[in-house]
């Protein structure tokens, strides 16, 4: 059976990269993890060479950026939702209160110049 593409954390690889470097086995931490051997020389390589450290800086990023992303939608949704209640209210006091209203036709119009003289 042929194994999927899996995709780890950069937490995950450091952590094996580590345990490979205080002298843990390939094998050992193949067979616990489920992990090629040769994926674990990989990481370890890349671990040497700091680039862990950067996916991680990167990844904090990325997570705060997400954070603070999905923290102005919920503002824009709830400015929507006041925008969208005033409007209302607006339009249901721009009636007069006094004025007569008909069952039938709604709101009567104000009287014309005419009508008056």
């Amino acid at each position: 059976m042929a194994r999927q593409h899996r995709s780890h954390s950069v937490a995950f690889k450091r952590q094996v990269a580590e345990e490979f470097l205080a002298g843990e086995t390939l094998h050992g931490l193949a067979k616990r993890h489920d992990i090629c051997r040769n994926q674990i020389r990989v990481w370890v390589a890349k671990y040497e060479a700091g680039a862990f450290d950067d996916d991680a800086g990167a990844a904090d990023l990325i997570q705060a950026y997400e954070a603070r992303i999905a923290a102005l939608e919920r503002l824009v949704g709830k400015q929507a939702l006041e925008l969208e209640f005033l409007k209302g209210a607006s339009a249901g006091a721009a009636r007069t209160r006094n004025a007569p209203i008909s069952v039938i036709t709604g709101p009567m119009g104000s009287p014309s110049l005419k009508d008056a003289g």
